[in-house]
């Protein structure tokens, strides 16, 4: 079993440059056509030279947001503080609004219901149903 965990592992990543290299925009690609780029992933794949070229030449590689800052850098600079949703006053609005659409949803299915039990004793009586 161990002996096929190196073969998946160059199957995997054979796939994931692939894949990365079909959903890469032109523009984004160095170097060669994307096309090109393609082809040598497929025919190279199997001893990791296209993959491997793939993702070290043949994609431009955005830097991270924030300027390359690390995140705890970023965190020092930029605190948040957590307020609980029972103690935000937004969330509770929202609590609220949503509370008044879901009674005034029920109000108009009991309407509903009533108005059809009441047609449903009508017709047991033998009456003709009302056409309100």
């Amino acid at each position: 079993m161990l002996r096929y965990v190196p073969f998946l592992l160059v199957l995997a990543l054979w796939i994931y440059a692939f894949i990365d290299c079909l959903n890469t925009p032109e523009e984004q690609v160095r170097g060669l056509p994307k096309v090109v780029w393609v082809i040598i992933i497929l025919l190279f794949g199997e001893v990791l030279v296209g993959p491997i070229a793939w993702l070290v030449a043949g994609k431009v590689r955005q830097a991270p947001a924030g300027g390359g800052s690390t995140p705890s850098e970023w965190h020092r600079n930029h605190r948040t503080t957590w307020v609980a949703p029972d103690d935000n006053p937004e969330f509770l609005k929202s609590l609220k609004e949503e509370n008044k659409k879901d009674e005034a949803l029920l109000k108009d299915w009991e309407a509903d219901l009533r108005r059809r039990e009441e047609e449903l004793r009508r017709r047991e009586r033998g009456e003709e149903p009302r056409t309100d």
